[in-house]
């Protein structure tokens, strides 16, 4: 991470963000300012993140995509113009994501992030990542545990969507709580009068530590041991989903796709059953109806993930609030997210 001067917000930048310094207040914006966040892939749930980073009023943001834009690019993502088809996509979105916020340094780089060595990653604070192998992730949060950035990956696979973060063995941060009265020592009204009591009108800042383990750790949870089976019950099924997922990302180099549908269902079919065999888990604990239902970046659900996804970056830049710990999943078939942890705890 590169060190930085203590940010200043100037009158204009005040008057910009009034709002939001009102509800998280002045600290947390001059964190949020002094923060340079990377953005790999600006599909659907790439712009969706770059808009909520953009208006949040990070100091800057680099949109990292070789990609060139298709029709497809067209259908999920705002930030680039019909027009713009054949171009990269990350260049193409330049104008658009720069306009939504003159005040942040937004820039594009058409390079593969694969290509990418691990000083680029130093200079950031923060490292978004969507629609990259699970290697590539994997090898980047390692990279940035090391230096304490923080990381969010990131993916919508048409009704279904999930985000991962990593902020380090020890994130620091502040949570405002109702600030508690305690009675006055003569009271004498019995042992009820005597609790300390919450005063609506009054609240503190707590401060709090969350920890937090790598990808790879989280992904490669023991499932037969005695105490992961007896917790199988109340684990959501969308974490073995995304394994399935990321391992037809990683034999096909590509996500499912609408015109190779009855090819690419067959595939997820065998996926589910291998990877979940490889668990040691039966095939019967994800059902085969969610094969029809991952197809595409689907523009609601990457505005779910995205705004709970760009939530996560404010938090953690910010350092104020709970953050979600460590996995989100998004079930756009039921219209629900989850939260729940993975990994050593």
């Amino acid at each position: 991470m590169i060190e930085k001067e203590d940010p200043v917000i100037s009158e204009e930048e005040a008057a910009q963000y009034d709002r939001q310094i009102r509800l998280w207040g002045l600290d947390a914006q001059k964190r949020l300012r002094g923060s340079r966040v990377l953005l790999a892939g600006v599909g659907g749930l790439g712009a969706e993140l770059a808009k909520n980073l953009i208006l949040a009023g990070v100091k800057g943001l680099t949109l990292l995509d070789h990609e060139q834009v298709s029709e497809e690019s067209c259908r999920a993502q705002f930030l680039v113009p019909v027009s713009a088809q054949g171009q990269n996509r990350a260049q193409a979105s330049l104008e658009r994501a720069q306009n939504l916020n003159p005040m942040v340094e937004v820039h594009a780089d058409p390079d593969r992030v694969e290509d990418k060595p691990d000083d680029f990653f130093l200079q950031f604070d923060a490292v978004c990542l969507t629609g990259c192998s699970r290697d590539l992730m994997v090898r980047v949060d390692q990279l940035c545990s090391q230096h304490n950035i923080k990381v969010f990956c990131g993916d919508v696979y048409g009704y279904y969507g999930y985000m991962f973060c990593n902020l380090g063995q020890e994130h620091n941060y502040v949570e405002e709580k109702p600030k508690l009265v305690k009675p006055s020592s003569d009271s004498s009204d019995g042992p009820e009068a005597k609790k300390a009591k919450v005063d609506p009108n009054e609240t503190t800042m707590v401060k709090k530590t969350a920890s937090f383990c790598t990808l790879k750790a989280a992904l490669e949870v023991d499932w037969t041991s005695e105490k992961a089976k007896a917790s199988l019950k109340r684990t959501p099924v969308d974490y073995f989903l995304l394994h399935v997922l990321l391992k037809f990302r990683t034999d096909k180099g590509r996500d499912p796709d609408p015109k190779a549908c009855a090819e690419d269902s067959r595939l997820l079919k065998q996926i589910k059953d291998d990877v979940l065999e490889a668990m040691g888990l039966s095939g019967d604990l994800l059902a085969d109806d969610f094969i029809s239902y991952c197809f595409s970046e689907m523009s609601p659900v990457c505005a779910v993930v995205g705004g709970v996804l760009g939530q996560e970056v404010v938090k953690a830049l910010s350092q104020r609030d709970a953050p979600h710990r460590n996995f989100f999943f998004f079930d756009g078939r039921k219209g629900n997210g989850v939260v729940d942890y993975f990994g050593p705890n």
